[in-house]
């Protein structure tokens, strides 16, 4: 599988299609209960409003899509909606995963999969083991995720790898890191969306966003679809993604930037 190089020591092309958009699917508990439904309502349908954003990226050309499903910090819920959420998930991936590999589309789960029990862990390795080879578009799942425990699961891998930095710090670079990372697998997100009003990444893909254009929309997520997708990638245009130069320099060619050893 393809490694993909970090923004901070190459600048990467860019288009007007974001290739990967990274989105934290919020607001599925407040949409239900401004219509005065049931958290699990609105849990739902944000499933659907997935459902859409994921054909709304293929239609786009948009390849890579990771959206934000359950955190590390979410097990501090009420159990009975934590529990929902487990069910929902399992119910998801049985219902929809034959679909979207006639579709191409790969499907990886990133997050400490260890918190989950038999039957979802088997169904994801299951899903993941199905979709492995298919390139037309991929869809990352985060869950039981959190941006710190990734660095630090990240860290403890590297050094498993090459123990002799452990002694000689001074030799760690980026790249050392990087192929241990949840995302390493895709590049990292041009576009972060965040629906519900809120204006913060709670602790997403802390490491992968540090180049990334953010959007923030008051929607809930049981809205979005295309055209909310699309409005965000206007915005995105609008943008100038300078990666540490100046504005005259963009019509320039591309200096890379100096590692942690130059």
């Amino acid at each position: 599988m393809a490694l993909f190089s970090s923004s901070t020591l190459e600048i990467p092309e860019t288009s007007n299609i974001p290739r990967h958009v990274a989105i934290v699917m919020d607001g599925n508990g407040r949409w239900a209960k401004s219509r005065l439904l049931p958290r699990v309502a609105g849990h739902k349908r944000g499933v659907d409003a997935l459902r859409r954003t994921v054909q709304a990226c293929v239609e786009l050309g948009v390849e890579h899509l990771t959206v934000f499903a359950f955190s590390s910090e979410n097990w501090r819920r009420p159990p009975d909606e934590v529990s929902l959420l487990m069910r929902l998930f399992i119910r998801v991936l049985r219902k929809d995963l034959h679909d979207m590999h006639k579709e191409g589309i790969r499907l990886k789960i990133i997050g400490d999969l260890s918190g989950f029990d038999a039957e979802l862990q088997n169904a994801i390795q299951y899903a993941q083991a199905l979709t492995e080879n298919n390139t037309r578009f991929c869809l990352n799942v985060a869950a039981n995720y959190g941006g710190r425990w990734d660095i630090l699961q990240a860290t403890r891998a590297m050094l498993q790898a090459n123990p002799q930095l452990a002694a000689n710090p001074q030799d760690i670079v980026e790249t050392d890191l990087t192929p241990h990372l949840c995302l390493s697998c895709s590049p990292e997100p041009d576009l972060f969306i965040r629906t519900g009003g809120e204006q913060r990444i709670s602790n997403f893909l802390l490491w992968q966003l540090a180049y990334t254009e953010f959007y923030f929309t008051d929607k809930y997520w049981p809205d979005f679809g295309k055209e909310l997708l699309t409005e965000a990638i206007l915005s995105y245009n609008n943008r100038e993604r300078r990666f540490g130069r100046t504005s005259e320099q963009l019509g320039t060619p591309a200096v890379p930037a100096r590692s942690a050893t130059q």
